[in-house]
């Protein structure tokens, strides 16, 4: 249900393409066309964003033979690379593959993308802890239309988006190091969402509801008026929840509403866009976070905004962005009940700015960046002493802590093609300053080479960074102890792989080895007399790994047969070696998925109806502390997920059943997930 696509650009042309190996670069980013045959390639996508728009072409050289490629772009540089020339893959899960699968939230869907491991806390989005390759929750950046929305208080709420799954267009997932294109965070890897921007003007009403009080509405409008779009979309979701606490009440149930707004100007050399949106959520939080309390609450509260410019001027493409996101959490042990443990407020204001270019000349593309980012966060017991203590609004008390950090990067990236083959390489120089870091630089190369016009072997080297979360800095409560002197992470990364792809086709290999220093982590002496958590940097940690895919388009390989659309399937596996005593646990870093197996089938059965299944398997390594005292190993298990639609141009209608075979398991701790869970509901479109 993954598989790459791209972008078109604007027809061009040639009289006359003069036999140099840098020629190339005065049709990047468009398709061109000699006699019937079309090739795509890959067009801008900028530090702040894996993807560009839409776009058409046509005409090229012989030494740009290809084949034909879906409409949309991806790419993994900040200068525009052609798609038989880019150098490193990235997963994308598009609009139909959204349609298809039997999710509720982005979270759900991001189970079946191989490279990606989700642990859920709560079913529908309620809280999720997202990684890749055996890294952690805090080591992924988040994008959203291309900007950086990490929370840095903690990781946990990363993935609370002001949009509903269905106005998602895609998600594109970028796994390895990113240091040179995304800065900090991206110590492991990128994803990316992606929202619709539709051509014409339309609406969409869309119902749910199901099994555990399950119900949810979303709508949407879109005006379009020549170069103008402007676009609104809200939604409203709760579920009773499928547990109850000891003493009888609900303790894993949720409501949630989203808004989002997005504009867009185009006019040819100056494109500019905007977004702003608001995530509200309360959550029951079972045992989240403790096994000794099963009656624990969340409320998250998050806004978005964003403005984005892309100008051409001649030869010289710029694309300033700025940003402004705000995150409110209020965490409470025991729900209700703050005489008993005070409740958790923490409020962070994200700022950034930044601007990146590119440009062409004699030996190739360039591409130069620049971004400033300032995280501050007020909160009750998170950080050092305020000077004047802020109010909490709609309580009696204050903040009375808190901690600004800000981030200076500057990057340049060089691109070189010859033939079908492309080297891309450059680096990133970031400074923090927390703890007084200095500059540092991390530095990157990648490098692929076409073999005739289906086969593709890549090869890169990557390094990058992480700052600690504010969390993971100072969160001493109860059974934590935090380490305000950690160390910044850092990865250094090697990857090879091969793809070959034709009609119908699509299959994929990787091998990669990650070195990681100072990796953060919690950690729990199991022996101790007085057990807690503590915050610590682990020296190396290092994660070999391999990935295999292949994706069959049966409609195009068998056309004759009309039952199956398509058939995929992949695996994962990881092997780390660490420094870790055997009475040492790990609450995060040290848990990772060695086995992933994801497969999934579309079939068209009669008419309209559609019906598509889905299989993951996952064996964790690690181990948990049960609500018995007594550590208990994480057991393998598989999942299976359906979906029966009815699809016509106007509306849909459609059941989803998941985990239908009713498995019994656990992502994380002692939190059991949902067994059997039905959902039924319908889109109108106008």
């Amino acid at each position: 249900m993954y598989k790459s696509l791209f972008n078109k650009r604007p027809p061009l042309v040639f009289k006359h393409f003069s036999n140099k190996g840098y020629s190339l670069f005065a049709c990047l980013g468009r398709e061109v066309i000699v006699s019937v045959l079309s090739v795509s390639t890959l067009s801008h996508a900028a530090a702040s964003s894996l993807s560009v728009e839409l776009e058409k072409a046509d005409s090229t050289h012989e030494e740009m033979t290809g084949i034909v490629m879906d409409d949309v772009e991806v790419t993994t540089s900040r200068a525009p690379l052609g798609i038989g020339q880019a150098a490193r893959m990235v997963t994308v899960l598009n609009r139909s593959d959204i349609q298809a699968a039997a999710v509720q939230s982005v979270n759900d869907l991001l189970k079946y993308a191989v490279g990606v491991d989700v642990r859920q806390r709560g079913p529908i989005g309620a809280q999720t802890d997202v990684s890749m390759r055996g890294g952690t929750n805090e080591q992924v950046t988040i994008l959203l239309n291309g900007i950086n929305i990490c929370d840095p208080q903690t990781g946990h709420n990363a993935f609370d988006f002001p949009v509903d799954i269905s106005e998602i267009e895609r998600i594109e997932i970028l796994e390895g190091p990113a240091g040179r294109i995304y800065g900090t965070s991206s110590l492991v890897g990128a994803i990316n969402i992606v929202t619709r921007k539709e051509k014409d003007s339309s609406g969409e009403v869309r119902l749910e509801g199901g099994s555990f009080g399950y119900f949810s509405a979303a709508a949407r409008g879109n005006v379009r008026d020549g170069r103008w779009n402007n676009q609104v979309s809200g939604s409203y979701t709760r579920s009773d929840g499928y547990s109850r606490s000891q003493n009888g009440l609900l303790n894993s149930d949720y409501e949630g509403s989203k808004l989002f707004y997005q504009g867009e100007y185009d006019n040819t050399n100056l494109i500019v866009r905007w977004h702003a949106g608001l995530s509200a959520k309360g959550y029951g939080s079972n045992t989240f976070y403790s096994a000794k309390y099963d009656d624990q609450f969340e409320r998250t509260t998050k806004f978005f905004s964003a403005i984005q410019t892309e100008v051409t001027c001649g030869g010289l493409h710029i694309k300033p962005a700025l940003y402004w996101n705000r995150s409110e959490d209020r965490f409470e042990l025991i729900r209700g009940s703050e005489e008993k443990v005070p409740f958790n407020y923490h409020r962070t204001d994200v700022t950034g700015i930044n601007l990146n270019s590119y440009f062409d000349w004699v030996l190739g593309r360039t591409a130069i960046g620049a971004e400033f980012r300032n995280e501050d966060l007020v909160s009750g017991n998170l950080g050092e002493p305020l000077s004047t203590p802020k109010h909490i609004h709609g309580t009696n008390r204050d903040y009375t802590l808190g901690l600004n950090r800000s981030n200076i990067s500057l990057s340049i990236e060089h691109n070189i093609i010859y033939k079908r083959l492309t080297v891309s390489g450059g680096l990133i120089s970031i400074r923090n300053t927390w703890n007084e870091m200095p500059f540092k630089i991390y530095p990157g190369i990648d490098a692929s080479y076409r073999v005739g016009n289906n086969i593709k072997f890549y090869a890169s080297y990557n390094t990058s960074l992480r700052m600690p979360s504010f969390t993971e800095l100072y969160y001493s409560v109860g059974d934590h102890k935090a380490d305000k002197y950690l160390k910044p992470e850092e990865m250094q990364a090697i990857e090879g792989g091969v793809r070959y792809e034709s009609k119908g086709i699509d299959c994929r290999m990787s091998v990669y080895y990650h070195h990681g220093k100072n990796m953060i982590d919690w950690i729990m002496d199991t022996t101790a007399e007085e057990l807690e958590w503590e915050s610590v940097n682990h020296t190396i940690v290092n994660s070999l790994g391999m990935e295999l895919s292949g994706r069959l388009n049966l409609s195009q390989l068998m056309p004759a047969q009309k039952l199956f659309k398509s058939l995929s399937v992949a695996y994962s596996y990881i092997d780390q070696d660490k420094d870790l005593e055997s009475n040492l646990q790990s609450l995060y870093a040290l848990e990772y998925l060695r086995h992933k197996l994801v497969g999934s089938i579309d079939m068209h059965l009669v008419g309209k109806l559609d019906m598509y299944i889905a299989y993951r398997f996952q064996e964790r390594t690690g181990s948990f502390t049960n609500t018995n005292g007594y550590t208990e190993n994480y057991a393998p298990y598989s999942v299976w997920d359906t979906k029966l639609s009815w699809n016509d141009t106007h509306y849909n209608i459609y059941v989803e059943a998941n985990n239908i075979f009713d498995k019994d398991y656990v992502d994380y701790g002692n939190v059991r997930q949902p067994g059997a869970w039905i959902v039924g509901g319908a889109i109108w479109k106008f």
